[in-house]
């Protein structure tokens, strides 16, 4: 059974289709990249995902639940990141990682260990009682991942991963989430051609609201930015920072 099951999702915004018959599967033992530019439905797709909008057609399926139907089960079991997602600037990350343990149920002391292997792990151990009004974005968004993950879910929804991370912290964050694809399912939205081509196992991309094409980057011959341009074209690869610098 697949972990994620997404069949002709639509969604509009007034006369602007978001996602437009979207269809896709995710299994557990999978790292799902979600490739495309900016403005293409991934961010729609996600808010679908958690159950924060209501699909105008096709169904979706987290852990054999509606996200829609029953969105609090969905998020008792799920993990997300989401784009541009900070904490509350007026707690800690300790007092904010201990409210969403609080939040997810989870046993006080089991909180209090994954809080300190998380800041172990992404190296905010040092700024674990600073306010976040006075933590760099990296270190914010080293947070967001730590409250992603503190329950240890069984399906990871993250938006740009590597976002505003140092070199040698993106390294760590890569192999985490490889190892915990191992017996979970990880799904990574992003524009990023190198992220999807270097950490994803399956890669689907999407346009215009719509998924075009699947690939694996680790097999295909064909590198997945040379597919991603016969899909979505010289005009989505300009949305696409990562891309751009890429063309002559």
């Amino acid at each position: 059974m697949a972990a994620i099951r997404v069949d002709g999702l639509s969604k509009a915004f007034g006369t602007v289709r978001a996602v437009d018959g979207m269809s896709f599967t995710v299994d557990r033992g999978e790292l799902y990249g979600f490739l495309g530019p900016n403005g293409a439905g991934k961010t729609t797709t996600i808010r679908a995902l958690t159950g924060q909008i209501r699909p105008d057609a096709g169904t979706i399926s987290v852990l054999e639940t509606d996200p829609v139907a029953d969105p609090l089960e969905t998020r008792r079991r799920v993990g997300i990141l989401p784009e541009r997602g900070t904490p509350p600037s007026f707690l800690t990350p300790r007092e904010f990682l201990s409210f969403v343990g609080r939040i997810r149920e989870m046993n006080p002391d089991v909180v209090d260990y994954q809080i300190d292997q998380w800041a172990d792990r992404l190296a905010f151990e040092n700024k674990l009682e600073t306010l976040h009004t006075d933590l760099s974005r990296g270190q914010q968004q080293k947070v967001m991942l730590a409250q992603a993950f503190l329950h240890e879910p069984d399906v990871v929804l993250i938006d740009e991963p590597l976002a505003n991370l140092d070199p040698i912290v993106q390294e760590q964050v890569k192999r985490f989430l490889h190892q915990y694809a191992e017996d979970n399912a990880v799904f990574v939205s992003t524009h990023n051609v190198d992220v999807a081509e270097e950490i994803c196992t399956r890669v689907g991309i999407v346009t215009d609201g719509r998924l075009v094409a699947e690939c694996d980057p680790q097999a295909d011959e064909q590198p997945l930015l040379e597919t991603f341009l016969e899909h979505v074209g010289a005009a989505g690869a300009r949305d696409t920072p990562e891309i751009e610098s890429l063309e002559p």
